[in-house]
């Protein structure tokens, strides 16, 4: 695959026979990467891109926009499964992008494109042809308001890879990350971002988020999370302030909001902080999601920096998972997470005080914590 943050997630890139289901958002960018990845490997490959939702003219205009177009990729406006079907066994292409699924019409099938029973009977057409054959298949499919794949369940059983396309559409940067794999791991994540000229990987996304920072300001401390065996380097923005209604809110923007509940019961019962009568609202700079127990550490540190109003040094970064008796857990992949650090220039690093420290790189002091209410103390 020509597509080196698709590779990564995919665990190597495509397998013959293999079947990927991408979903998300309604405009966050689907096409756009199937798009991208059809014109990258049809230089060398042919490739059918079959637009159920699009005219041929339209996916052309879109192409050429993101690239020259190459005479090995075949753009097909077709919904009946039918005529796909013979399409393919005549060009009989090395790689197959099907834009939506959700659009294919059997005939001898009840029901409207889109049914439960068109997408299953549709997929399960197209999956036997992909397995017989041995060539790769990408799915196109839409999901639900609360963000579930639309249509059957038995769609995510069918296929062996389900790719999530994650991020808020205010901010430049998308996530591509596996919710399941037969082929290798869920645990890592591709990162893009949106500009004119189609999606673009972010190398670095360290670099770029925390580039976006401004001056020290109460409430922001930088977590060092690991998504697969990426470390990143996030800023977590807290605010608290004096609850205007009867029942405090919480609130959290790319963070459990349940994590963030517990957290919160935390610091009241094992540092007496009284948060109860307090609206807390947390972010995660960037519009990312990163879910890692090792930002609980940055978390805790964001929320009492915003409620003493007392900011933390801008050198000063956080890995630590907190438990429900107070105390801080030690995170595997310590010395991914640290050379990470000190590359973007960290001094400080608070870990768990539990267990044997391992040995930091040049420039980079590791200060460790055993409790939540040593970290008042450590960091101010």
């Amino acid at each position: 695959m020509g597509d080196q943050e698709l590779n990564r997630v995919l665990g190597g890139g495509a397998v013959p026979g293999g079947v990927v289901l991408l979903g998300g958002e309604p405009g966050i960018g689907k096409s756009t990467l199937m798009l991208q990845v059809a014109l990258s490997v049809g230089r060398k490959n042919k490739i059918l891109y079959i637009s159920g939702e699009e005219s041929a003219e339209q996916v052309r205009m879109r192409a050429n926009r993101l690239g020259s177009i190459s005479p090995e990729v075949l753009i097909f406006a077709q919904t009946q499964v039918p005529a796909l079907l013979d399409a393919l066994r005549q060009e009989q292409p090395d790689l197959v992008v099907v834009d939506s699924i959700q659009t294919l019409d059997l005939p001898d099938q009840d029901g409207v494109p889109g049914s439960v029973g068109q997408i299953r009977e549709s997929a399960a057409a197209l999956t036997a042809w992909a397995k017989t054959t041995g060539t790769p298949l990408f799915m196109v499919g839409h999901i639900t308001k609360e963000g579930s794949l639309a249509g059957p369940k038995v769609l995510e059983h069918m296929v062996d890879v389900v790719l999530q396309f994650e991020g808020d559409r205010h901010h430049a940067y998308r996530m591509l990350r596996a919710a399941k794999n037969r082929f290798g791991t869920t645990a890592e994540l591709g990162i893009y971002e949106m500009t004119g000229e189609g999606l673009s990987a972010v190398d670095h996304p360290s670099e770029v988020l925390l580039g976006e920072r401004g001056s020290a300001e109460s409430g922001a401390a930088i977590a060092v999370a690991l998504q697969g065996v990426r470390p990143l380097l996030v800023e977590i923005q807290a605010l608290v302030s004096t609850a205007v209604y009867g029942t405090p809110q919480r609130s959290g923007t790319g963070f459990d909001l349940r994590r963030l509940n517990m957290l919160l019961a935390v610091l009241e019962k094992r540092c007496a902080f009284k948060l109860a009568q307090f609206d807390v609202f947390l972010n995660v700079a960037g519009g990312l999601k990163i879910q890692d127990p090792a930002n609980d550490l940055a978390v805790v540190a964001a929320i009492l920096s915003s409620s003493l109003n007392l900011s933390l040094d801008n050198r000063t970064c956080f890995a630590g998972e907190v438990g429900l008796s107070g105390e801080i857990r030690p995170v595997p992949r310590m010395e991914q997470r640290m050379a990470e650090a000190a590359r973007l220039g960290m001094e400080r690093m608070l870990v768990s005080g539990h267990g044997k420290l391992p040995t930091p790189p040049r420039g980079l002091t590791l200060i460790p914590v055993q409790r939540v209410n040593e970290v008042q103390r450590v960091v101010f």
